[in-house]
């Protein structure tokens, strides 16, 4: 028989056989044939004796240090032998019923009938191809000559040899691909094969694999259809544990995905992300910050009075007090502050020029540099002598009285002296080597030899030792315990880390330290403190703004964490107990004192007290208790000035006790308040005159009250807030000034314009001749349009007429989301309006949250009232420049608040007529009920009597019939606080039924009363409640003078 070789030696020897040329044109049924006959032949021919020494023999193992080509040849594992019968020969149709099929067959409909894609067994091995193929294929491009002639020579038949055994261990291996439908290729398709042999894996032992089909075995995706074409590769399982075996190398990782885009095709536009819309979400990721909101104290009552204290006739804050190294120590009205190598006293009923100045160089103290100061207890000569702890680890004491070093003790410590503690009779030096040294004294000898109470003495009393560990950065002595913290100890890592806490008892010899954790994740200690309310209780301040609560009365004598309060955003610096409140210094300069009664905490006061920098330190001065007649706080911050609060508020309590009395020098008359409210969706106020409901929009508010006095609009997405031209035209000439007469710019987008010119025209058709009313406010921000109206008769009586806005959208930066505020005062009343347009979405409660808290609590919003007499208008020791600094709120606007409800379930309860089962389901309504630091829990809503006004679709009645399908909710509502609730009561509290939105208007009407007050009437009354707070301030400090013996062992 004519035998022709193929064309390409490579494909030549992968083959491992010669064709003839008849089968070139036959068909893969006939070569099955052909080679399923060969396979039970009882003798095949003997190949040619091989004419390479060095080759392989089909039983050994491959030779993997033989150098490859380009690409190294992959090896493979060749599957265990199949059972005898699958090499028997059988027709087609006994195939049929056998769960294995020949991989040569062409038939596509048995093959996938017999090999479903879960159940693949392994196809049985053909004969083994000839050992001078398998093993040349293995040594590269340079035996092409030999190669093409071993393969000439095999054309013969074949010998059918032992099975190879498996690679080595640890030799990785291709995962087995599926096998073939059609067989295996023609010989016309060598050329081809030759060059998928040049870059891809050796064959199998059944078939072969091309790269193109081994990373379609790599991609998890569904089963593919059974392609018709030579090269194909069944449909196949990916799951199946042969193909779960990982490639080598680089080849592991999956390829990236392409894109299917063929050459000279457009190519598809740019992803960019929606632009956030009115009524959807706000496509704003959720600012962390606004998770911790809900939880922090209530603070919609606290008074931002100052609580100054003016007992000495020189002002502290003149006195310069180095904001890191200097250090003070008080006892009223001596101030003692050190800074590096002087030290300095100052007499606050004098001036600021100090009574001595004592420089450590020139009085012999080895020029030491002073770390800490403290006033040593000495019940004969109290507050004269003084402790001064250096960086050298020397103590030594100074006289007060006359400005002398009256005792020294070098190198007692033997690092940096940090702290100096007065507890009871005793003193604690504590240095950062972890050193501390008790100054107990004799309680039975006095200094002079006889029976008595004896002083601490520096250099005669006798110290205790004791070892703490060393580098604390946070250290002070609480009920006489040693608490400690290092900022670098702390148990746990990443969200669960919590700092380690030791306590030690100094006062005992041989105690051991205990440590303790707080309950949840803090920061680091900053500050303790001991509450004279709470006796049994230790608070510390951490960083990240929480406070620990620690029970230290326990049956073991280890403190118990009780509760972590998150009380700001920024970091606790400093506290102090103070009374009934506990007191905490910020980063921002800001001192609040808070209420720890009730749940959450109560703000009741909050001051700026350092300008804006941190509050370094906070204490009170017992001393003032018995030489001043005050308790008097002491703070210091940043700005290098030490400052004097009143530790028992004196004008709080003053201005609740006139409260009380109001009614006795005020006079009092009514006001009626008309607040709309509608988010227009970019409708023009043309389209109201479609149709009669529409037409009858302004006449039916009107008519919803009788005349009011004030008439307040409030309008949402004015402009399309998708329509980036029109709202950047809003951002660049919103801002603009109004004209003399109130008027909207003529610079400002016409939609503004439109709306303002139909509410001027509306009110003055509706309402009386002979009762006019003026513009008192106009402003626009980004969508939102406020519009005030007052009546003529009233508008001598308003003044401090002022308007701001507020931008929420973008973190603050722009206005697409926000407030417009306006305020006024009538007669000694002060009423301020808020249209506002919080986040979007049915699931960002707390960014609707956080804006309502960013609107209520934004300082400076307006400029401070100027009025000479004393501030009566507003509320809360305010100027007036912060929203609840006024004694009435108006809240109003599409508030996005939703609906916690099936779709389905909210519009049968619509139609049922049964809206009072929503109730339990709307987010402010739970937020007002549940959330406790939730900022509107102080404000009032009427009763929801009217279906819910969002979203229906436009110029219909029906709700949202759009792919969003979203669900009915009371996004529009109208809130009101006053500082007494029964100066506001509302009339009546409606929707109606303009369809030109997807949303429907609403409005409210109010009977506000204000007051008048009678001057020297009020003087009067002040005078008698000063009077009995003389009579409450001998009490209070009593009760802390009691404290500060008893419980903190200070002796006065």
């Amino acid at each position: 028989m004519s035998s022709t070789t193929l064309e390409s030696p490579s494909g030549a020897s992968e083959l491992g056989l010669a064709m003839d040329a008849s089968s070139r044109t036959g068909s893969v049924a006939s070569l099955r044939d052909r080679f399923t006959a060969m396979s039970v032949l009882p003798t095949p021919p003997t190949p040619k004796p091989l004419v390479r020494e060095d080759h392989q023999a089909w039983n050994s193992e491959p030779n993997m240090l033989v150098p490859t080509g380009p690409l190294p040849t992959l090896l493979t594992r060749r599957p265990p032998p199949p059972p005898p019968v699958l090499f028997q020969t059988e027709d087609d149709s006994h195939i049929a019923s056998t769960p294995s099929h020949s991989p040569f067959s062409d038939d596509e409909s048995i093959l996938s009938e017999v090999v479903p894609p879960l159940t693949l067994p392994p196809p049985p091995a053909i004969p083994p191809r000839k050992a001078s193929g398998s093993t040349r294929a293995s040594n590269g491009a340079s035996d092409h000559a030999r190669k093409l002639s071993d393969v000439s020579s095999s054309s013969d038949g074949f010998t059918p040899p032992k099975p190879k055994p498996p690679p080595r261990p640890g030799i990785q291996t291709l995962p087995r691909p599926p096998p073939r439908p059609n067989g295996v290729p023609h010989p016309h398709d060598a050329s081809v094969i030759s060059t998928h042999i040049s870059s891809g894996p050796p064959p199998l032992p059944s078939r072969r694999v091309t790269p193109d089909e081994v990373l379609e075995v790599q991609y998890p995706a569904p089963p593919l259809p059974v392609r018709s074409s030579a090269h194909a590769v069944s449909s196949v399982n990916v799951t199946d544990p042969v193909c779960e075996r990982k490639l080598l190398g680089n080849s592991k990782l999956l390829p990236p995905p392409t894109r299917q885009i063929g050459l000279g095709d457009k190519l598809p536009p740019v992803r960019r992300p929606p632009t956030p819309s009115s009524d959807e979400e706000s496509g704003e990721d959720e600012d962390p910050r606004t998770r911790t909101v809900d939880t922090l104290p209530d603070s919609s009552r606290s008074s931002r009075r100052p609580p100054s204290l003016s007992c000495f006739a020189y002002p502290a804050s003149k006195i310069q007090v180095p904001a890191h190294s200097g250090q003070i120590a008080i006892a009223s009205p001596s101030a003692v502050v050190a800074t590096h190598h002087h030290i300095k006293c100052y007499d606050l009923t004098l001036d600021d020029i100090p009574l001595w100045t004592i420089d450590t160089r020139e009085a012999g103290l080895r020029d030491a540099k002073v770390t800490c100061l403290e006033f040593k207890p000495t019940p004969s000569q109290r507050y004269r002598y003084v402790w001064v702890g250096t960086k050298e680890g020397h103590l030594f004491e100074v006289d007060v009285s006359v400005g002398s070093v009256t005792a020294t003790k070098f190198g007692v410590h033997t690092g940096q002296v940090t702290h100096i503690f007065r507890y009871g009779r005793m003193m604690v030096t504590v240095d950062d080597a972890g050193k501390v040294m008790v100054f107990d004294p004799d309680p039975d000898v006095g200094m002079t030899g006889g029976m008595g109470e004896e002083d601490v003495s520096l250099v005669y009393t006798q110290p205790r030792v004791y070892r703490i560990a060393e580098k604390q950065d946070f250290v002070k002595m609480l009920g006489g315990l040693l608490w400690t913290s290092v900022r670098t100890e702390v148990n746990g890592t990443g969200s669960a880390s919590v700092p380690v806490i030791r306590i030690y008892d100094p006062l005992v010899p041989g105690s051991v330290a205990r440590c303790v954790m707080p309950t949840q994740r803090v920061g680091a200690v900053t500050c303790g403190t001991l509450l004279p309310s709470h006796p049994g209780h230790v608070y510390l301040g951490h960083e990240g703004g929480f406070i620990s609560v620690w029970n230290v009365d326990t049956s073991d004598g280890t403190p118990e964490c009780l509760e972590v309060m998150k009380v700001s955003t920024s970091d606790v610096l400093c506290l102090e107990g103070v009374n009934d409140r506990l007191w905490a210094g910020g980063r921002k300069g800001m001192v609040s004192a808070y209420d720890v009664g009730p749940r959450p905490w109560v703000v009741t006061n909050c001051w700026e007290a350092h300008d804006g920098l941190p509050v370094l330190k906070l204490f009170v001065d017992p001393s003032a208790i018995e030489r001043v007649g005050k308790l008097c706080v002491v703070s210091v911050g940043r700005d290098e000035h030490m400052r004097f609060w009143d530790g028992l508020l004196r004008c709080d309590w003053v201005d609740q006790e006139l409260l009380k009395r109001e009614r006795s020098f005020s006079k009092f008359r009514s006001l009626d308040v008309l607040i709309v409210s509608w988010n227009v969706d970019a409708a023009k106020p043309d389209v109201l005159s479609t149709d009669a409901e529409n037409a009858q929009f302004f006449q039916n508010v009107f008519q919803s009250t009788d005349g009011p006095d004030i008439i307040a609009f409030g309008f949402q997405e004015v402009i399309d807030l998708e329509s980036r031209k029109m709202a950047a035209k809003t951002v660049l000439l919103g801002g603009k000034k109004k004209g003399e007469d109130g008027k909207i710019s003529e610079k400002v987008t016409s939609s503004y314009k439109r709306w303002h010119d139909r509410l001027v025209s509306a009110v003055k058709m509706a309402m009386p001749s002979d009762s006019p009313y003026t513009v008192t406010h106009t402003e626009s921000l980004v969508g939102l349009f406020t519009c005030i109206f007052v009546k003529n008769a009233h508008r001598v009586s308003v003044k401090d007429v002022a308007v701001t806005t507020i931008k929420r959208g973008m973190g603050g930066r722009y206005g697409n989301k926000g407030a417009i505020v306006a305020r006024l005062v009538v007669d000694d009343s002060s009423i301020c309006f808020i249209n506002c347009h919080l986040a979007a979405g049915q699931g960002h409660v707390r960014q609707r949250n956080a804006d309502v808290t960013a609107m209520l609590e934004e300082k400076s919003l307006f400029p401070p009232s100027d009025a000479v007499e004393e501030l009566i208008a507003y509320v809360g020791g305010g100027d007036g420049s912060m929203v609840l600094d006024h004694e009435i709120v108006f809240l109003n606007g599409d508030m996005n608040y939703r609906i916690d409800q099936r779709r389905e379930a909210v519009i049968h309860a619509i139609q049922s007529g049964e809206l009072e089962s929503l109730f339990i389901h709307d987010q402010l309504l739970k937020e007002m009920k549940h959330n406790r630091g939730f900022r509107l829990r102080a404000f009032q809503e009427g009763p929801l009597t009217f279906a819910p006004t969002y979203k229906y679709d436009r110029r219909s009645s029906e709700f949202d019939t759009s792919e969003k399908r979203r669900t009915p909710a009371w996004c529009d509502r109208i809130l009101w606080r006053s500082r007494d609730p029964e100066r506001v009561v509302q009339f009546n509290y409606q929707r109606y039924e303009a369809n030109v939105s997807d949303h429907r208007p609403i409005s409210a009407a109010f009977k506000v009363t204000i007051k008048s007050v009678r001057q020297d009437v009020r003087a009067r009354e002040k005078v008698e409640v000063e009077k009995r707070w003389m009579e409450m301030e001998m009490v209070l400090l009593a009760s802390a003078r009691e404290f500060y013996l008893q419980r903190a062992r200070t002796l006065i």
